[in-house]
């Protein structure tokens, strides 16, 4: 399982071909069954395999990621706020301002079930069964991103493609500097809490 030759047809199943697969028409339930067995065949290479341990990282420097974070978040909210006000100005706040509970809800769900799951496979699994592959640094934030932003390939949406594969940029430049799943999860929660209370989150699958 460490071969190249193996890795590389891992990350064309994993990486393309179901994510690509998700754009097409068949019942849900297999979708999700592909989903499920995916998942727990990551979960089976980080602790068997790649004997990952999960463990949380010792001397992590949070202020240093804090001041980080807040500054990107500071830039994206501008954005968003700006793209919301003219291109969608009914719907900026919507979900805050009409359904507040389902707001709390939906931020919870989403932090905990999706964020770290996505962040496991896409960063911690990733750059650990990858990045030796890779001569180029740059290429290899690149590639994470881009298959990042194909994993979201079944909105059928090009602002959504755009998004994520700025996202994927972000998350995989803050787990190449932390190497922890935690803080690159917590950084992909905010960003993304953020897209759904400002009024984009039905674009990106979010409820309304």
């Amino acid at each position: 399982m460490q071969s190249i030759r193996y890795r590389l047809f891992e990350f064309f199943v994993i990486f393309i071909v179901i994510p690509v697969s998700f754009a097409l028409t068949f019942p849900v339930w297999i979708k999700l069954a592909i989903g499920v067995i995916g998942f727990a065949y990551v979960v089976y290479v980080l602790l068997k395999v790649e004997h990952n341990k999960f463990k949380l990282r010792e001397h992590i420097n949070w202020t240093q990621f804090w001041r980080r974070t807040a500054l990107k978040f500071i830039a994206i909210a501008a954005i968003t706020i700006a793209y919301m006000y003219y291109a969608d100005y009914e719907n900026l706040f919507i979900v805050i301002k009409t359904k507040p509970q389902l707001w709390v809800i939906i931020l919870i769900i989403y932090s905990f079930f999706s964020v770290y799951p996505q962040e496991l496979i896409y960063r911690t699994f990733f750059f650990q069964r990858y990045e030796s592959l890779f001569r180029s640094h740059a290429l290899f934030v690149i590639v994470n991103a881009a298959i990042f932003s194909l994993a979201h390939i079944f909105f059928k949406n090009t602002l959504v493609m755009i998004l994520t594969f700025a996202g994927g940029i972000l998350f995989a430049l803050t787990f190449k500097k932390t190497k922890s799943t935690l803080l690159v999860s917590i950084e992909h929660a905010v960003y993304g809490c953020w897209l759904f209370t400002v009024g984009m989150g039905e674009m990106l699958g979010f409820p309304s």
